[in-house]
């Protein structure tokens, strides 16, 4: 009787120990089951938000590109444009020169159409002397100015040597005569003058 008692209670403890540990299983899969349920809520979030990221960024990207492309459009017109006003400017660079110096061909042709009907040649040395010195002005005008070369050392930066000649005037190294007359152009030689140098 008493072993049927002990087997009762054991039987007892046993039957409360499964109980508790179905309520735990349930609870556990219950928990595990709103773990789930709320992982899977984050993956669909997750999953949601990084796609509206792609599409912005592929936007940006987009974006970016067209911009970059409309640069490189702009820099080869840009560049093409600049070519083409440099070689204009190489063309017609001295289209002003020239322009300022027709007046003085039309009063060569003039002078020289008039020759043959003036017996007076004191007028016609005028005439031409008076074309000359407008020449020289438009000239002088754009920087353009004679070396004056006589009794000054020879320079051959500025001097052309063409002969060595003795000289009791000048001492050796001197240039005692100009055969063409040199030209300096702003700062820079135009043409260098060709001399005779005392020796």
């Amino acid at each position: 009787m008493k072993e049927n008692q002990n087997y009762q209670e054991h039987e007892n403890e046993l039957n409360e120990t499964s109980e508790d540990t179905s309520v735990e299983n349930e609870n556990t899969a219950a928990q595990a089951d709103a773990s789930s349920t709320e992982e899977g809520n984050v993956e669909v979030l997750d999953s949601a938000h990084l796609q509206n990221e792609v599409e912005r960024l592929q936007t940006l990207a987009d974006d970016y590109q067209q911009r970059a492309l409309r640069t490189q459009a702009d820099f080869d017109n840009f560049r093409k444009r600049t070519q083409k006003e440099k070689e204009d400017f190489a063309k017609y660079a001295s289209s002003k020169l020239i322009t300022e110096l027709l007046p003085i061909i039309d009063n060569f042709g003039r002078a020289i159409t008039a020759a043959g009907d003036i017996a007076d040649s004191d007028s016609f040395a005028k005439g031409v002397g008076m074309i000359f010195r407008q020449l020289e002005g438009v000239l002088k005008a754009e920087g353009l100015e004679p070396m004056e070369t006589v009794g000054q050392p020879f320079n051959p930066e500025f001097h052309q040597a063409i002969m060595q000649v003795e000289s009791d005037e000048y001492e050796e190294g001197i240039v005692v005569e100009e055969v063409q007359k040199g030209y300096i152009l702003k700062d820079r030689v135009l043409r260098p003058a060709m001399v005779k140098v005392s020796m």
